[in-house]
């Protein structure tokens, strides 16, 4: 199935066969030297696979490289998206065969499991369904940081903290990598906001892009080796991220050492000479004008052929590192270990959930339950766009908790399961729907008071599933989207009113994309679970937590504030625009008569100060804070270490689980550091994080943790350097920022500087 035919533009190729060189890992300089630069524009420029004369076999592919079987050069095919591979739904071979992929868990529950092991496992069945799908890179792990709850891409990335997100998208990284696939870590840097992503222009200081925004991408790049990194869409600082030399070459290239190839997001023909010269190296999704405008531009000296060599050079060390070329018979089977990698989302899932809130009802044990929420029979397994997945089924909450034992109301099932049928042919036959917005969600339904206390009369809890997606290209409403709608809470406080009356306790669980308004009612049930986008077997992983088959250990990778409006810089993202358009990639607002702020430029007034170092340096209350999470068992932190040796500052912790089932612990290590030169800073900040393996009653574990002395630097944007401070340092131990279990102080007898290139700074 792999393609073999060429691209129609390739046609001038066929001549003088055997005088050239074959491609092989040694002599990648000169089969670039013997290459036309006619040949060297076209090998830059990929393609979507729609071109004539050109059949990638696999409907869905995201972009594939130009062959040229002269030099010995196959075509390098990548695919969507960081969750599983992403194919065209409900696609069909030749012989009527249906093909799926495995939905696996989001980034952000990945990230809440705070366990680079369970990132590891994800990312290794993602690289497996890579090679079984007939594809060499699979473009992800998305790791843009955090910086608004409403952004559309959110449940794709990691954190709102650049340590979390860099060092869980490296375990993803090394692991995909060990199964012959690639990756493209992205997108780099600061793609925010999905509302005009293409020609917005985000506007920031270089000490905040450095410390925050960059920072997870050079922690990524010191811990792992990425075939690709992405350039993203957005304007930095008034000039597009792939065609600024700063960007991509000072401070990717020299600053972080990065040696792998650079790609540019699906964006077209932009000025690809500039960008060449940036340092991009491959453009997708690409069109044939591009090869005419490098031509053009070499032509008139604006050009110069040693940046197109390099950007060939390192096309081919992609190739070179490729199955297409190490393993060119390869057929891949197109149909991956569905079973195995099942079994692998269920336990994953499972230890990214947060339990956020639990007033002795759970763990549940099998009993009559009333199921309400649309949700629980209709579960969100991932969001729409780059990271849909065409699975074959999703397991949901009812599903699960029959197979557990429970016994439902049989009434309520009939009721939402006809809703949630009737709801899809609307949506799938009555809208218009975006490949990357993704059908609309169905809204709640109503439920009379009359038929939930006829449901109590017959149960002896209630669960509630709310649910929240989103995708690319349109980020989420804060009216409609954030918070919970009339319905929702209507649902809600009559559930909670009826069956606590009783004496009965009410669980909800949250299905959902990212942060969603909590404070408002968080009062009202007895039990909270967060249950994210944990993929295909999301049913069963969520009631296997609910009846304690796992015990929770997921701890939140970002903030839930009390109100949006309390976020720093919450102005600054355009969360009340409002379109009848299903995509918002790009908007025109001076054609529309609107403001473009948010809209054309975006500035970053927060700074620094994003999630919790916001919060806890201001001393604002919030519902959840970063590193939140309950368990079922309880844990005791003693005999804590902090030492300096050489370059790098070692810790240790003993946990011990003190409660009376088993367990495990996420430990953050975070740091209090002296101003030195700097007016202000964080209040504290992660600088490392482990987890216990799973922890017995009475158990101990000691917990390591280091990171290099540099860590500890902030960045100083006048004398372009990194700064790290004499005096004493306090060193706290526990993942939830605000109530750390252990601190140590740790002294610095002299200060050191880092020097960095002065790049990027604010027009």
């Amino acid at each position: 199935m792999r393609a073999k035919a060429l691209f129609l533009g390739c046609i001038f190729l066929a001549a003088s066969l055997s005088a050239q060189p074959k491609l092989s890992k040694d002599n990648i300089p000169a089969v670039v030297k013997a290459m036309s630069a006619e040949e060297k524009a076209l090998l830059v420029v990929g393609f979507n696979g729609a071109c004539e004369g050109y059949d990638p076999g696999l409907p869905g592919t995201g972009g594939l490289t130009h062959p040229f079987p002269k030099y010995g050069i196959p075509s390098v095919v990548m695919m969507d998206g960081p969750v599983g591979v992403r194919l065209e739904a409900d696609w069909h071979d030749g012989r009527g065969e249906a093909h799926f992929t495995t939905c696996f868990p989001t980034g952000l529950l990945t990230a809440a499991s705070w366990d680079r092991g369970i990132a590891y496992q994800i990312g290794h069945g993602i690289g497996e369904e890579t090679l079984d799908m007939g594809a060499d890179v699979i473009l992800g792990p998305g790791m843009n940081l955090l910086r608004n709850p409403l952004n559309g891409r959110n449940f794709e990335y990691f954190s709102e903290d650049p340590v979390l997100s860099g060092s869980i998208a490296a375990a993803y990284i090394n692991s995909v990598q060990e199964t012959g696939a690639g990756t493209s870590a992205k997108h780099f840097a600061a793609n925010s906001q999905e509302t005009n992503r293409l020609d917005g222009d985000s506007r920031m200081d270089t000490r905040t892009l450095r410390e925050l925004y960059t920072r997870g991408f050079e922690i990524c790049l010191r811990e792992s080796a990425p075939w690709t990194i992405m350039a993203s869409y957005n304007l930095l600082n008034g000039i597009y991220t792939q065609e600024s030399h700063d960007f991509l070459t000072k401070i990717l290239r020299k600053d972080f050492g990065y040696e792998g190839l650079v790609v540019t997001d699906w964006t077209g023909k932009r000025n690809t000479p500039l960008q060449v010269h940036a340092g991009s190296d491959l453009f997708m999704g690409g069109v044939y004008s591009q090869t005419e405008h490098i031509l053009a531009s070499l032509e008139d000296g604006s050009l110069r052929m040693k940046d197109l060599d390099r950007a060939a050079t390192k096309v081919l060390e992609l190739v070179v590192k490729s199955v297409s070329f190490q393993r060119p018979d390869f057929e891949p089977p197109l149909q991956p270990d569905l079973e195995a990698h099942a079994a692998l989302v269920r336990s994953t899932a499972a230890e990214g959930m947060v339990l956020l809130k639990n007033n002795g009802a759970l763990p549940l044990k099998p009993a009559r339950t009333a199921l309400f929420g649309v949700h629980s029979y209709d579960l969100i397994p991932g969001g729409n766009g780059a990271a849909f997945v065409s699975c074959p089924y999703v397991i949901q909450v009812n599903e699960a908790l029959k197979e557990a034992g429970f016994s439902l109301d049989s009434g309520l099932e009939r009721l939402y399961k006809g809703y949630a049928s009737f709801a899809d042919a609307d949506l799938t036959l009555n809208h218009k729907i975006n490949v990357h917005v993704g059908k609309p969600q169905k809204g709640e339904l109503e439920i009379t008071r009359h038929l939930i206390e006829k449901a109590e009369k017959e149960a002896d809890v209630a669960i509630i599933t709310l649910g929240r997606t989103s995708g690319e290209a349109r980020d989420r409403i804060l009216g409609k989207e954030f918070l919970l709608q009339e319905d929702e809470v209507n649902l809600l406080e009559n559930v909670c009113e009826v069956f606590q009356a009783a004496g009965k306790k009410v669980v909800v669980v949250l299905n959902i994309c990212g942060v969603v308004e909590t404070a408002s009612w968080n009062y009202l049930p007895d039990a909270i679970l967060c249950a994210w986008l944990p993929g295909e077997e999301g049913g069963h992983s969520i009631v296997d937590v609910l009846t304690g088959k796992v015990n929770p250990s997921g701890r939140l990778p970002m903030t839930f504030p009390l109100d949006y409006f309390d976020i720093a810089g919450a102005e600054d993202f355009p969360y009340n625009f409002v379109s009848d358009k299903a995509n918002e990639s790009v908007v025109h607002p001076e054609r529309r008569g609107l403001d473009p702020k948010n809209l054309n430029y975006t500035d970053y007034t927060e700074g620094i100060y994003v999630g919790y170092r916001h919060f806890l340096t201001r001393g604002l209350d919030v519902a959840y804070p970063f590193g939140y999470g309950l368990s079922y068992t309880s844990f005791a932190y003693s005999e804590p270490v902090v030492r300096q040796k050489g370059d790098r500052i070692m810790a240790s912790v003993k946990v011990t689980n003190t409660g009376s089932v088993a367990g495990k612990e996420a430990v953050g290590l975070y740091v209090h550091a002296p101003l030195g030169s700097f007016a202000d800073k964080p209040e504290r900040e992660l600088r490392a994080f482990g987890k216990t393996r799973l922890l017995q009653p009475g158990e101990s574990q000691v917990v390591d943790l280091s990171f290099p002395v540099r860590d500890l630097a902030s960045f100083n944007s006048a004398l372009s350097r990194w700064e790290t401070a004499k005096g004493t340092y306090t060193v706290y131990f526990g993942a939830d920022c605000r109530q750390p279990a252990a601190s140590l102080p740790l002294k610095l007898a002299k200060g050191k500087n880092y020097p960095a290139t002065r790049a990027c700074e604010p027009r």
